[in-house]
């Protein structure tokens, strides 16, 4: 049976940590799949990483797994940090904050079954996907702005910005030593590497959901 890893950077997601491994949990099991979720939480202030600890507890540390850092180090770097403790032949990343909801890994799962691909990308900008809470402002600049990234780095897809996506391990394994971005530009590089390496790409759609509760960790240059 393949397992699934699922690398959760967080920063200040008390409130939303907890529901996110409830769904995440309620789905793989429906599945029937192995799983696990590994938190790397950048010393957050609100105790994100105490709630991540009486999670281990409940859920227990064969399907938690806390790897905290000792600050915020950018995202890029807090996957790199995770994979490393990765033990499924699978790893999806994801928002910790609930945009991404788990009830889309069934599709991804079922995309890399049916095609044996080495990469499925969700994506907001292909029919069923989509955006909701953003005004239409955000929604023009990350539409604008996917189309320029697409046009200059050709990776054949339509939402380079997007970061819910599943990887086969080795692939990612091979990506990251040659990814060099920190922060959110990672998600452009690392797609963009993954097409440059020859890997089989797959697009799913999703739809994405602007936070509930707590703040954006994004700046005005990043929101894309």
């Amino acid at each position: 049976m393949a397992k699934y890893s699922v690398l959760l950077p967080t920063y200040n997601e008390r409130v939303n940590l907890p529901i996110m491994v409830f769904l995440l949990a309620e789905t793989f099991d429906k599945e029937d799949v192995d799983w696990e979720v590994i938190v790397i939480d950048d010393n957050s202030p609100d105790g994100t990483q105490q709630v991540a600890e009486k999670l281990r507890d409940v859920y227990g540390s064969d399907r938690i797994v806390l790897k905290p850092r000792k600050g915020k180090l950018g995202l890029g770097t807090a996957y790199v940090h995770g994979l490393k403790y990765a033990r499924g032949d699978f790893v999806f990343i994801m928002d910790s904050d609930l945009s991404h909801h788990p009830k889309s890994i069934p599709d991804f799962i079922r995309k890399q079954r049916e095609t044996n691909c080495d990469v499925v990308t969700g994506s907001r900008y292909i029919q069923n996907g989509g955006v909701y809470g953003w005004n239409l402002k955000r929604k023009a600049i990350s539409v604008t702005a996917n189309h320029l990234a697409a046009t200059l780095l050709q990776p054949g897809i339509s939402d380079l910005t997007g970061s819910f996506r599943l990887f086969r391990k080795p692939a990612l394994k091979k990506l990251m030593p040659q990814v060099v971005s920190k922060g959110y530009v990672f998600q452009m590089e690392v797609i963009t590497r993954a097409r440059l390496n020859g890997f089989k790409i797959e697009e799913v759609p999703i739809v994405f959901v602007d936070r509930l509760f707590g703040e954006s960790k994004l700046g005005g240059a990043e929101i894309i």
